[in-house]
């Protein structure tokens, strides 16, 4: 499927890629996974290319000279390589790999934050935030005395930005989500990073939600730095990360030491490598490195522009399905314009609790999440302790909105509504 082929997205053919979709049965029966903003499924591409790589070329890389290694460490630099690409980075050396998108922020916050950062100083962030860029940021504050104030939310649960200049004015760093993964808000990015810039702060991006379901173009939105995942875009887990400006990243002191991001180390000190090795200590994800490889490439195939085309379809077939079989007896927190939303769908049903709900579909093989979805503060301003979430990706099509909303009307015959 070429990026123009956006009317004649098929969903059947790119499910059949996923063989735990199509393979996997509980009870006889289809799953209906509606939990990829929790993390997506892996196609076979993904899988093939892991495990050719351990069955015909594993070897460490960068550390040695046989013909073996220099393989190995030709395909762990494709993963860098296409990351770079999916995401238009000037360049792939820009790209630091991590275990996953909380470390990539918690360098973030640990190497440029203790850089930079003392007491009196600002951090600004939103109420929509993950707890992996509000955390970090937290122990930040508490170690060197930094403030730390909140962008609230509007009414349909967008970023309320009427008093932002008041909010930034002082600030060192403006980091924010680039989608919410509770809301499925999705901020004008572009304009929060110039709106940074403009009082001299530093704009960090936690691009988690958005990547694997978006056309993403780092250079665009003018950001410095900017953190994202690969289990969440159809690649494995254990491999996250960190886009950054070359300039901020040189100037970054290192996170973890050890191996590999050393220069030379003498008994008095040590010199580090450069970008992106100085960020990368100890034996990196090689195997995951060439998954993620993989994975960017058949999202590539399928083309974004196509991806997000075919979700915001899909979010606005699930919102009006759910709205009008259930009226008042669901609320559906977050935009309602599936122009500024992804496709999140976190809900309140009834008196139910979210546990129950999720408990309840997943006797119909309908995969959801409930609780508080690593986002406490926003569940606060909402007004809840937890909700039902169901999020929506590539392989899913109005079949399993319908299955959702097949299983919300058991959930009321168990329990008596």
């Amino acid at each position: 499927m070429s990026a123009t082929d956006v009317d004649t997205f098929d969903v059947d053919s790119v499910r059949s890629e996923f063989p735990l979709l199509t393979d996997r049965t509980i009870d006889d029966a289809r799953l209906v996974y509606l939990d990829s903003g929790n993390t997506s499924q892996k196609p076979r591409s993904v899988i093939d290319a892991m495990s050719s790589f351990m069955e015909t070329t594993y070897s460490p890389i960068n550390r040695s000279s046989y013909r073996l290694a220099g393989e190995a460490t030709e395909a762990y630099e494709s993963g860098r390589i296409a990351v770079a690409r999916l995401i238009n980075a000037p360049s792939a050396d820009e790209v630091v790999f991590t275990k996953n998108a909380t470390e990539a922020m918690n360098l973030v916050a640990q190497a440029w934050g203790r850089m930079n950062l003392s007491t009196g100083d600002v951090v600004v962030l939103t109420e929509m935030e993950h707890h992996a860029n509000i955390v970090p940021w937290q122990m930040l504050a508490h170690e060197r005395g930094v403030e730390i104030r909140w962008i609230g939310l509007t009414p349909d649960g967008q970023l309320d930005l009427s008093n932002l200049d008041e909010l930034l004015d002082g600030a060192r760093v403006l980091s924010f989500t680039a989608m919410s993964n509770v809301l499925g808000t999705i901020p004008p990015t572009k304009q929060l990073c110039a709106a940074a810039h403009a009082v001299g702060a530093l704009a960090v991006v936690d691009a988690c939600q958005f990547v694997p379901h978006n056309v993403t173009d780092v250079q665009a939105w003018g950001a410095d730095l900017v953190a994202f995942s690969s289990h969440k875009m159809c690649g494995p887990s254990g491999i996250g990360m960190l886009w950054g400006r070359m300039e901020v990243l040189d100037a970054m002191p290192a996170f973890l030491g050890g191996g590999n991001m050393i220069d030379t180390v003498t008994f008095d000190g040590f010199t580090t490598a450069p970008v992106p090795a100085k960020f990368e200590a100890g034996t990196p994800p090689i195997v995951e490195a060439v998954g993620l490889a993989a994975a960017v490439e058949f999202l590539e195939g399928l083309g974004m522009a196509n991806i997000r085309q075919h979700e915001m379809q899909l979010t606005r077939y699930a919102l009006d399905t759910l709205n009008s079989r259930f009226g008042d007896d669901i609320t559906i927190y977050g935009p309602d314009n599936v122009e500024v939303r992804g496709g999140v769908f976190s809900f309140a049903f009834r008196d139910l609790h979210p546990h129950d709900v999720s408990q309840v579909l997943d006797e119909t093989n309908v995969c959801v999440r409930a609780g508080h979805h690593c986002a406490k503060p926003l569940m606060q301003t909402l007004g809840v302790n937890a909700t039902t979430r169901a999020s929506v990706y590539l392989y899913n099509d109005e079949a399993d909105i319908d299955a959702l909303a097949d299983g919300l009307d058991g959930a009321s015959d168990i329990f008596g509504f």
